[in-house]
């Protein structure tokens, strides 16, 4: 069984990656849907959340945990994998799939990178180290989107979502960019009012690079399932109880399905 943990309903759009890859595993998903949004709790507050959601995985002997909460990432992949034996999968913003994008020689003609996150995303220390690695820093741009999560987490992906994504985008000049890097899980479900309001820009997310990493680390334990007649299987935990409201989750799986 493999673990994959996010504050709340975003990981979903990960999870479904994943299962694209890697269609004979068993899966357990956890959203911590108690305590979402994770963008207005402490950095403490969010590593006692984790830990939950890790012991509640480790009870279920799941052979890899993958964190699809790029907040969470920020905040506690480092001492996970420091104390851990199992492998830890976790997402973080496609910046460098932004920088491959583009390919032009010359930096003057490098169109800006816009990173669209949370905002305890945008400010860390590891997303920087992300950003200076690609030497990236002259042309990426944060952009805090935090009310994203909120209107994922309410279902609402209409009007109220393109007012708020079109009034964020109007305080940049459009023009200087070449794509747009959604950095947070819950996201990727706007794609189409992005893809509406930006139609020239490029845009990524974590999910397919995240998934590939996942089953090529898994690949090399040799812990794939080899079975081809294994039938899939997702248990839906909600902050450590099963869900009493799958139909929830079945309306989220089907509006990705409409995305891909």
């Amino acid at each position: 069984m493999i673990g994959v943990f996010d504050s709340g309903i975003g990981g979903l759009t990960l999870l479904h990656e994943i299962i694209r890859q890697l269609p004979n595993e068993q899966y357990c998903y956890y959203a911590d849907t108690e305590n979402v949004p994770y963008s207005t709790k402490s950095e403490e507050e969010i590593k006692g959340f984790v830990e939950k959601a890790i012991q509640y995985f480790l009870s279920r002997n799941v052979k890899a945990i993958v964190l699809a909460c790029n907040t969470a990432t920020n905040v506690c992949v480092e001492d996970l994998r420091s104390r851990l034996e199992i492998p830890i999968i976790a997402i973080q913003p496609a910046v460098k799939v932004a920088v491959d994008h583009d390919t032009s020689e010359l930096d003057a003609q490098r169109k800006k990178i816009l990173v669209c996150a949370t905002p305890i995303t945008l400010r860390s220390s590891r997303f920087q180290r992300l950003v200076d690695s690609l030497n990236a820093d002259g042309i990426v741009e944060r952009m805090a989107l935090p009310e994203l999560v909120k209107l994922a987490e309410r279902e609402e992906f209409g009007e109220e979502a393109e007012i708020y994504i079109s009034q964020t985008l109007e305080q940049i000049d459009i023009a200087a960019f070449g794509s747009i890097v959604l950095g947070c899980t819950h996201f990727t479900y706007f794609e189409p009012i992005f893809y509406q309001l930006a139609p020239q820009l490029s845009i990524f997310d974590g999910n397919e690079g995240t998934a590939r990493h996942l089953k090529n680390i898994l690949g090399k334990l040799n812990l794939l399932s080899q079975k081809t007649e294994n039938k899939l299987s997702v248990e839906y935990i909600e902050s450590g109880k099963p869900t009493q409201n799958l139909a929830r989750f079945e309306r989220y799986i089907a509006r990705i399905e409409q995305l891909t």
